[in-house]
């Protein structure tokens, strides 16, 4: 089953890694900038798993999209990511996806100058996704579970944007997933 997993997963990159998002770099470059930026960082699998798998979503989302460039509402793609995920993976891969787009949220309403730091997708897709959070909206976040991963994870986020970047090659996270991914009867 977990293998199984693993190749659907590598499956939905070869079908939409390629595409953009509004951002400069491709799903899949993206992907694993983040996660090369927690390996180096001193994250553990489990977050560096999440930062590579942050935007599954995106790519789950790729087929209903008219143009997944240029959204015009959330599709919450933390969410479908997240839920999707959930059946491979335990919630310390899980929960960091699900929370990332609140983390932005949170850095929006609480860091100064996080905001206009944004790229210009991530601007534009904050303002679908709910505007920053108010100052109850932020305690209750960092209240939460897996927040602090969400956080580091966003930060990631926030610098895996480097268009012609160099990277490692998704394969070589296949042994990594394998290892976190659930076993039978979970």
């Amino acid at each position: 089953m977990s293998s199984r997993a693993i190749d659907q997963l590598f499956e939905a990159f070869a079908r939409h890694g390629d595409s953009h998002y509004g951002e400069r770099v491709s799903q899949t470059a993206h992907a694993l900038q983040c996660a090369e930026f927690a390996a180096r960082d001193g994250a553990d699998e489990a977050l560096v798993a999440a930062s590579l798998l942050h935007d599954y979503g995106h790519l789950i989302e790729a087929d209903r999209l008219l143009d997944p460039d240029n959204p015009t509402t959330d599709e919450m793609h933390e969410m479908l990511g997240a839920d999707a995920l959930g059946a491979i993976f335990g919630p310390a891969v899980v929960q960091p996806i699900a929370l990332h787009v609140a983390a932005k949220r949170y850095l929006c309403a609480t860091e100064p100058g996080y905001l206009d730091g944004l790229s210009a997708a991530s601007a534009h897709s904050l303002v679908l996704q709910g505007g920053p959070f108010d100052a109850d909206q932020a305690r209750r976040f960092e209240a939460m579970p897996f927040a602090a991963e969400a956080v580091r994870l966003r930060r990631y986020d926030d610098q895996g944007k480097i268009e012609g970047g160099e990277t490692t090659r998704l394969s070589d996270y296949r042994d990594l997933l394998l290892r976190l991914a659930l076993g039978e009867g979970h």
